[in-house]
């Protein structure tokens, strides 16, 4: 028994000996050691550093940037969201990272130089009063797209499914509250509303306008994809054959461990919610 507490009391004594740990012979704190290379040698702790960095996990590469320039009630847009994008958005959603910019072929309005019209504030591409009761074609694409934005910048990660839900229904603006409630409850149906009614749906409308309209090359069919490649980026018209190829795309171009719907390897489906 005496003889294994002295063994206890010299292993913690070598274990507080200065002689055993890195002197802090520098002028940083202990938090900024491993900063960079000069300071883990001034500090004489490079080989500590060296094995942290090997025992630190490596953060992931970020995700593939796709983007998707649409308009909400264009039938080509519709087929392409519930269709394509959104199942593949589903395999891949942890190496894509979608952004939705619902505008199209849209033009923004603006009143007469010398006549404002408080009807038509600038940059309003109608004058909405009741979402369900829109006069024509045009204001309904327009009422869709400002909602959709405002879906975008309100309910974040689930703007992608609340935005499918509506393209796959036969009305996607009568769907557009059940969706919301189905896949975002905690937006209320009020701040949707006040948002497409309001100057922040206006706001989203210019800047998904300035967006637009900086393309290059310009979109000249609708749905318009956009995804990294390099230093540039390359673009596919909605009747492009390699629309069909995003999937292919999405996980050639992500530089991290190509997750299992790319590889092909078996999924195990959890069921314990049956």
């Amino acid at each position: 028994m005496k003889l294994w507490l002295l063994l206890v009391l010299s292993l913690l004594r070598a274990a507080g000996s200065p002689a055993s740990r890195p002197k802090p012979a520098c002028r940083y704190p202990p938090s900024q050691w491993c900063r960079s290379l000069e300071i883990a040698l001034e500090c004489r702790v490079q080989k500590q550093c060296m094995e942290l960095a090997a025992t630190r996990p490596q953060r992931p590469p970020p995700p593939v940037a796709v983007a998707v320039y649409y308009q909400s009630l264009c039938p080509g847009s519709r087929l392409f969201i519930s269709r394509q994008l959104f199942p593949t958005w589903s395999l891949l959603q942890d190496i894509m990272a979608v952004t939705l910019v619902p505008y199209g072929h849209a033009q923004v309005r603006t009143p007469p130089q010398g006549q404002p019209n408080p009807q038509n504030p600038p940059g309003e591409c109608v004058n909405v009063t009741v979402l369900q009761e829109v006069p024509s074609a045009d204001a309904a694409e327009c009422v869709a797209n400002t909602l959709q934005a405002c879906l975008v910048h309100l309910s974040g990660p689930w703007a992608l499914q609340i935005v499918s839900c509506m393209e796959s229904s036969a009305d996607p603006l009568a769907a557009a509250r059940p969706c919301l409630q189905l896949f975002s409850p905690s937006v209320s149906w009020s701040a949707l509303d006040a948002c497409v009614k309001g100057g922040l749906g206006r706001r989203l409308m210019l800047a998904n306008a300035a967006m637009t309209r900086a393309l290059s090359p310009a979109h000249t069919h609708l749905p318009w994809v956009t995804l990294p490649t390099g230093s540039t980026r390359r673009s596919w018209r909605s009747k492009a054959i390699s629309l069909s190829l995003l999937p292919v795309w999405s996980a050639s171009l992500y530089q991290g461990v190509k997750p299992a719907a790319c590889t092909g390897a078996a999924v195990r489906l959890d069921r314990s919610f049956c």
